[in-house]
């Protein structure tokens, strides 16, 4: 995996000459995926240094912060995937033509840290990992989870949900803390975990096995845009625009995330 050029220190130092300056400072509050906290954490004090707004962060699943925004909560920047940044502005829930695509991220296993490596590379090889598990775990599909919904319908469509269902462990945590959905794995309750590969990499104690086999993958379009509901729309517009920077995108490719490509 690419950890990037630039480490976190001289980035910031970078970032902190940078101009973003506003008219005003700003209360940014912005509504996240729990997989992009790692890097947002990371990326936060230079941005706010460099142009004086305040940034306040909501983590969670897509599916719910979605759901979230489209039930009236207010907010200046919604992050989440593209499939649902188009759905919220179907309902006028974003405004039209801001959505701006930050990175593109991929589902995989993780394990823990030093433990032994079993092939994945192939639907076969993978299949095969699942059934010689003796615990499994992902996100509940009912929290709005991507990857566990994703891991769900992959199961199934591999035909192991009775087989797995007594070996399978669900995370019903609000998603906030997307690093501790792993422990897990640390402690010994489960031998592999489905998870988006940006939350693997921000977890203790854990490390990625692999992405899942091509023909079981789903590629989410992190895409950054404004809710109607925005106060603080220039600031927000400056607040994207320092996401989908050049120096941004080195902290991205650290952290797990992969350039953006085609539209999921």
């Amino acid at each position: 995996m690419n950890f990037g050029r630039l480490t976190a220190t001289a980035f910031l130092l970078a970032m902190s000459t940078c101009s973003w300056s506003t008219a005003q400072a700003a209360d940014l509050k912005v509504l996240a995926s729990g997989a992009a906290k790692g890097v947002l954490t990371e990326l936060l004090p230079a941005y706010e240094k460099s142009s004086g707004n305040k940034v306040t962060v909501i983590y969670g699943p897509g599916g719910a912060l979605t759901k979230r925004l489209a039930g009236g909560d207010a907010a200046d920047v919604m992050i989440v995937g593209a499939t649902e940044t188009d759905a919220l502005t179907a309902q006028g829930k974003i405004v039209p033509g801001s959505g701006v695509p930050i990175a593109a991220i991929t589902i995989g296993l993780a394990i823990k840290k030093g433990a032994p490596k079993p092939d994945i590379t192939t639907v076969d090889a993978f299949k095969r990992t699942l059934l010689a598990a003796k615990a499994i775990g992902y996100r509940d599909p009912a929290t709005g989870s991507t990857s566990g919904a994703h891991a769900a319908s992959v199961i199934a469509k591999l035909g192991l949900t009775q087989e797995l269902q007594s070996r399978t462990k669900l995370d019903n945590s609000d998603g906030e803390h997307p690093e501790l959905v792993f422990q897990p794995l640390v402690t010994g309750e489960t031998e592999l975990q489905f998870g988006q590969i940006t939350e693997i990499v921000m977890a203790d104690g854990v490390e990625v096995l692999g992405p899942l086999p091509a023909e079981l993958q789903k590629v989410t379009l992190l895409t950054a845009s404004i809710p109607t509901t925005a106060k603080a729309t220039d600031a927000a517009k400056t607040f994207i625009a320092f996401l989908a920077g050049p120096a941004a995108k080195e902290r991205l490719k650290a952290h797990g995330f992969e350039a953006p490509g085609g539209r999921p």
